[in-house]
């Protein structure tokens, strides 16, 4: 059997590293070709070392000339490259099979796509490529007749818990909806009032899973779960009002499909991206990800809630945003991570962030995804209407 050769956009980051993980226990079956890294120059010089790809991504000409010194002495040497067009070089590579899209924010969605146009099977980590310009997106895996698999773990549970012959149509299929988990974040309990006060180091203190600062904030506001439903509208055509949140504070269940026949169909597992990693890596078939198996005697029991608006409202802006269309998901998206880099860096309270998204939603004016253009246009508009709002609650 020939070895699948990948590429791995966001190597440094805790997809990347999982992926890596996977990929290592498997040498027979997978080729490392192509690795990026932004800034973490030290920890993508190692990984380089370990996984031996041909080329290597960063995101400055700086940190190439770093990493180019930390590898001087590596055999085979690794080809050095920089900047959007060498990320899009090696996310389309005629040699690449798979592509792991895992880089953070809007900077993932160019070399994303460059993987689907090039009709690559895409492993999507990435949530604004669906987020930021989904029509676009799908539209063109629908051109490329690139094979989309979806890792977030809510997604994947869904693509695995619906009919392998589904093509996009849920009556069809006789689905009735959606269900995304949600852990519930660390403030699933807190009362209202007591969280302007959180931390940064609080807010990113999940209960279940390990991931990077941006996403775990992102799930203590549920601004995360709110994302994931417009990745699910996209990926598997669904509307708004069939796509329903569930908290689940165990973190077993990882999203659920609800049919006509009164069948409910779930995946369940660890908390442990691996899984859904695997899943990807291997599909259709099943390997080993160093994943310790599911005690359900150990769990006891799995309990359920409806998300708390008040608590979570970013959640609803997010089903506003779905709703409105065009560039209405963009502008959150963009609004989002200006705020909740601002949060971390303790210039903005933990509750003005859905503030800061719903007065960028309000200003900014909205418009057709037509293009990439708008896209990044209503991205840009977003992050100034963002800018702007935290200096108000300065």
């Amino acid at each position: 059997m020939s070895r699948k050769r990948i590429t791995v956009l966001g190597a440094t980051g805790s997809i990347g590293t999982s992926t890596l993980d996977v990929v290592a226990r498997h040498p027979e079956r997978y080729e490392v070709v192509a690795l990026s890294g932004h800034q973490r120059i030290a920890e993508l010089a190692e990984l380089c070392r370990r996984h031996r790809p041909r080329y290597a991504v960063t995101g400055t000409a700086v940190a190439a000339a770093e990493l180019a010194g930390l590898l001087c002495d590596c055999a085979p040497q690794v080809e050095v490259r920089y900047g959007e067009a060498a990320l899009a070089t090696i996310a389309s590579l005629p040699e690449v099979d798979a592509v792991m899209a895992a880089i953070v924010g809007a900077a993932g969605l160019g070399p994303t796509l460059a993987a689907v146009k090039a009709g690559k099977q895409v492993l999507l980590a990435n949530k604004e490529a669906l987020v930021m310009a989904g029509g676009l997106f799908m539209a063109e895996v629908a051109r490329s007749g690139a094979r989309l698999l979806p890792i977030d773990s809510e997604h994947n549970a869904v693509f695995q818990s619906l009919p392998a012959h589904f093509a996009g149509n849920l009556n069809a299929s006789g689905v009735r909806r959606i269900l995304l988990t949600a852990s519930g974040g660390p403030f699933r309990n807190a009362s209202p009032e007591t969280l302007r006060n959180v931390t940064p180091e609080q807010a990113c203190a999940h209960p279940n899973w390990v991931m990077g600062r941006k996403i775990s904030v992102d799930s203590a506001t549920l601004m995360n779960k709110g994302l994931e439903v417009i990745e699910a509208h996209w990926l598997f055509n669904a509307p708004a009002d069939r796509i329903e949140v569930v908290v689940h504070p165990q973190s077993v269940i990882h999203s659920l499909v609800d049919y006509v026949d009164g069948s409910v169909l779930a995946q369940l597992g660890n908390p442990d991206m691996r899984t859904p990693i695997a899943h990807a890596l291997a599909f259709p078939d099943r390997i080993d990800a160093g994943v310790a198996s599911l005690d359900l005697f150990q769990i006891a029991q799995l309990t359920f809630e409806r998300p708390d608006l008040d608590r979570f409202p970013c959640l609803a802006l997010a089903y506003q945003a779905l709703r409105a269309g065009g560039t209405a998901a963009a502008i959150l998206n963009a609004a989002n991570e200006v705020a909740v880099e601002a949060f971390l860096e303790r210039r903005l309270a933990f509750t003005d962030i859905p503030g800061v998204i719903t007065g960028a939603l309000e200003r900014v004016p909205l418009i057709a995804a037509a293009n990439l253009d708008a896209v990044f246009e209503a991205d840009a508009a977003g992050r100034r209407a963002a800018h702007e709002g935290i200096r108000r609650a300065a």
